[in-house]
Parts: structure tokens; C-alpha cells; sequence
């Protein structure tokens, strides 16, 4: 099914609705920065969640291999 284009142009801010349409360029410009930083905030949460897994499993590798060391 086919988005209601007019639906998409539309943002809510502070439980405000406001039209893209009917903004200035500058404010269409500033929509633009705020969604690319919302996009770079996502990913870098995103990146961040695998790094933190990664360093978990390292450490978890480390414990095992001390642990089989100290059983030797």
C-alpha cells in the first residue's frame, strides 16, 4: 500500500504537528540535521552494544584461560 506523502511531511515536536512543507529552507534544513543526527545516534548505540558485547567475550576468554591455567 502505497504512504500518505502527506503524512510523511509531517513532524511532531512537543506534541505540535507541523507541515515540512510550510517550512523555511533553514527550517527544512535544521529537519535535516536533526534526522541525520538521530540516524548517527542509532548506529553509534548500535556500534556501541556490539563493542560492549565483543569486550564482554574477550574478558569471558581471558577468565577461562586464566582459570584453565590455575588448573594445569
Amino acid at each position: 500500500m502505497a504512504k500518505n506523502t502527506k503524512q510523511a511531511n509531517v513532524i511532531t515536536i512537543d506534541e505540535v504537528e507541523y507541515n515540512i512543507d510550510d517550512m523555511t529552507d533553514g527550517q527544512k534544513a535544521l529537519v535535516n540535521h536533526i534526522a541525520d543526527l538521530t540516524r548517527k545516534i542509532n548506529g553509534t548505540q548500535f556500534q556501541l552494544e556490539q563493542l560492549q558485547v565483543g569486550a564482554q567475550a574477550f574478558t569471558n576468554a581471558l577468565k577461562e584461560s586464566l582459570d584453565a591455567e590455575g588448573n594445569d
